[in-house]
């Protein structure tokens, strides 16, 4: 592969964000189907290992967290890139990765804390606590953008965006200090200093993968063979970790190296690496994009079934096969949104997706406390029935649920607030 120039800067990308809103969609969509009953959901809209305990093979929904992955890489170049056009400090744009990456990793604490959180405990409804945390989440990192040219307006719009992050922030410090487990268990400890974290949750494995994408990314830059180079030694820390070269490494202790910092950051990557030729030079064309295209989903194909045989396809143990054979479909649903919009400019089939995908953080979070949100309101026994009814109904209530959380973000984004870390 040849390699480029440093990125210059780009318009927003249609296809790119009609990826991000498939995704999020996806995410809902399986996340509330997961409610349904396993009588009634086949085996292939469920994840794989749930119903094949030790086998090798995905579904579609196995496909949903590392799509998130891909597109938090593919949002890179632009993100990272249009600061480094700015003329912007690399140890600036450093301190703010890492200051996002924390950010990730505390809401994902979090919510994995509030999965076992106890009223007996805590003096306070779990559900008060959960709901009261997504709330302080978006809080925390909300942006409003409003008002006319007229400065005052714009003022005023900035001063209210720093008052709600400041009380997002400090009720997320509120919350982790006043959190009690069934256990008496404490999310953090000042004395002696602990904090409990049995996983990272969803957002911390993305923060984890978006760390080392980003750093990686600031160093070469879009140098397409660099990246895939690096990609590659992401996958090789999988087997290097199941060999058991990391046992006695002190990072294996705060965070699964084989899993988190290579298979989960080299799918991050590799959205790096596709996503490079839309800002390179070298790369304008439709015909380049779609050569560079073709040869990636058949690159990452054909090293899929290569590898295959080693550890199998395993979502839960993010085996390199299921890492590969992720990017590569991945790409392949990217290239169709890319004909359907930026190549032949008929954005009306991809749009309603491209919308969703301008603001999937608040998606995710806002999905993700749905279900306080519905036992606050005390509707959440109805809504549970309808799961439980039928596979068309259980299928219509998580439809239903998707597009009520995107069309709710998509008007929120229309208003000019956003969630911004």
């Amino acid at each position: 592969m040849v390699t480029a120039a440093s990125p210059s800067p780009a318009p927003r990308i249609a296809s790119v964000d009609a990826l991000r809103g498939l995704v999020i969609f996806m995410m809902i969509f399986v996340n509330d189907l997961a409610g349904a009953p396993d009588t009634i959901t086949p085996d292939w809209m469920v994840h794989f290992s749930s119903r094949h305990h030790g086998g090798s093979g995905m579904t579609f929904v196995d496909l949903v967290f590392p799509g998130f992955l891909f597109i938090v890489g593919m949002a890179i170049p632009f993100a990272l890139g249009s600061r480094l056009d700015r003329g912007e400090p690399v140890w600036k744009i450093v301190w703010h990765v890492i200051t996002r990456t924390l950010a990730l990793l505390v809401i994902g604490i979090l919510m994995v804390n509030s999965e076992s959180s106890a009223p007996e405990t805590a003096g306070w409804s779990p559900t008060v606590w959960s709901a009261a945390l997504y709330i302080a989440a978006i809080f925390a990192f909300c942006t409003i953008s409003r008002g006319g040219p007229a400065a005052g307006g714009v003022k005023f719009w900035k001063i209210l965006s720093t008052c709600l992050r400041l009380l997002g922030a400090a009720g997320l410090i509120y919350l982790a200090f006043a959190f009690r487990g069934r256990r008496n268990q404490f999310v953090i400890t000042l004395s002696p200093f602990h904090l409990n974290t049995s996983w990272f949750g969803i957002l911390g494995l993305i923060g984890w993968a978006y760390l080392v994408a980003a750093l990686i990314f600031l160093i070469f830059r879009t140098h397409r063979t660099a990246l895939l180079g690096c990609a590659v030694l992401l996958f090789c820390l999988f087997p290097a970790d199941r060999t058991g070269l990391f046992n006695h490494f002190w990072l294996s202790h705060y965070v699964e190296i084989g899993q988190a910092l290579g298979s989960h950051a080299a799918i991050a990557l590799s959205g790096v690496l596709l996503a490079s030729i839309l800002v390179a030079a070298d790369m304008a064309g439709r015909t380049a994009r779609t050569r560079f295209t073709l040869l990636f989903i058949g690159g990452f194909a054909a090293a899929a079934l290569l590898v295959n045989g080693l550890y199998g396809i395993d979502k839960n143990q993010a085996t390199p096969s299921w890492c590969l054979w992720s990017c590569a479909i991945t790409a392949a649903v990217w290239l169709v949104f890319y004909f359907a919009s930026d190549a032949r400019q008929t954005s009306s089939l991809v749009r309603p997706f491209a919308i969703a995908g301008q603001n999937v953080l608040l998606a995710y979070l806002l999905s993700e406390g749905m279900g306080s949100f519905l036992e606050l309101l005390h509707v959440d026994g109805w809504y549970d029935h309808l799961a439980g009814v039928s596979l068309t109904l259980a299928v219509s209530r998580s439809i239903g649920c998707a597009v009520v959380v995107l069309t709710i973000t998509a008007l929120l984004n229309r208003a000019g607030f956003r969630l911004k870390l």
